[in-house]
């Protein structure tokens, strides 16, 4: 019992005290002095001494005994036990550990949600100050009203609510215009291939109206995305969307047949679904670069 208690006080060398003084007490009962340390080899084998065996009496319970015996074989045995008991000490470190553990990660993942969130924040303020400055500037802002080259009345109203990219050419051109053209067509089906992303309306707007009507433009257009729509009208209805995109057009001095040159603004718009100028791309952009630019305009817009 002695030491059964020191090793509850968590005191190993009192547990220690008390086997000895287990054997040692088996040596008094029988009236066999002297008291030697039950660790040591008795010095004479004829005279009743007691010896003290520490062996483990079961690995699961940690359940240990002392064996005070005598040498003289008349005497009696007498035993006791105590027990280490159970691991707690390794079983609440390890508790603890994993506890530690969860609050870091559940700390960690409220700091990146707060970040992130602070994140989006600032980038939906970001594009709607954007969109406020697309407001003031003087672009695109007008409702140009053309015929497509199917001959049906268009105007800016009828596109709203799609992605527009918008180039002025003429169908006349020999080299630019077609180039142009088939890099714009490239982006669109580029862009159509990612079914997260809405369609891209394409339209040619014609800066020579003398030559591009409806059959030239119904001609022209079938060269490059089959979406691709032409448009044209009077001169008057020509210039004004000209105006409204800030397109600069002068057609040069015609030669011995009648044809000529026009020398005119080179830029793809991009005209988000609220009919807001976003973006523009000269001919130093590529297909990738377009393609690339369009698709995070469209992943930051905010619809109005």
């Amino acid at each position: 019992m002695l030491g059964l208690a020191s090793f509850i006080q968590g005191d190993f060398r009192g547990g220690a005290t008390s086997l000895m003084r287990c054997a040692l007490r088996a040596t008094i009962d029988h009236q066999k002095p002297p008291l030697h340390s039950p660790l040591l080899k008795p010095r004479n084998t004829s005279t009743p001494q007691a010896v003290c065996h520490y062996q483990s009496l079961n690995s699961s319970s940690r359940l240990f005994g002392c064996t005070a015996r005598h040498t003289c074989p008349a005497h009696l045995t007498h035993r006791c036990f105590f027990s280490m008991g159970p691991k707690n000490g390794t079983k609440s470190a390890k508790i603890q550990l994993r506890t530690r553990l969860v609050v870091t990660l559940l700390f960690g993942a409220g700091l990146m949600g707060t970040w992130w969130y602070a994140y989006s924040e600032k980038q939906q303020m970001a594009q709607k100050q954007r969109i406020e400055q697309l407001k003031r500037v003087a672009l695109g802002q007008g409702n140009f009203s053309l015929t497509d080259h199917t001959g049906q009345r268009r105007n800016k109203k009828d596109f709203l609510g799609e992605w527009v990219l918008l180039y002025f050419g003429f169908t006349h051109c020999p080299d630019i215009c077609p180039e142009e053209l088939e890099k714009l067509s490239a982006v669109v089906a580029s862009l159509d291939k990612d079914p997260t992303l809405p369609h891209v309306q394409p339209l040619f707007v014609t800066v020579d109206p003398e030559r591009d009507d409806v059959a030239a433009l119904g001609k022209y257009v079938k060269d490059f995305h089959p979406r691709l729509i032409g448009l044209t009208g009077t001169d008057e209805e020509v210039k004004q969307a000209g105006r409204d995109y800030r397109v600069y057009a002068s057609a040069g001095p015609k030669d011995d047949d009648g044809d000529y040159i026009v020398d005119h603004t080179i830029l793809i718009y991009l005209v988000n679904p609220d009919g807001l100028f976003l973006d523009y791309y000269n001919r130093m952009k590529s297909e990738e670069q377009m393609s690339e630019s369009i698709r995070n305009h469209m992943k930051a817009h905010v619809k109005l």
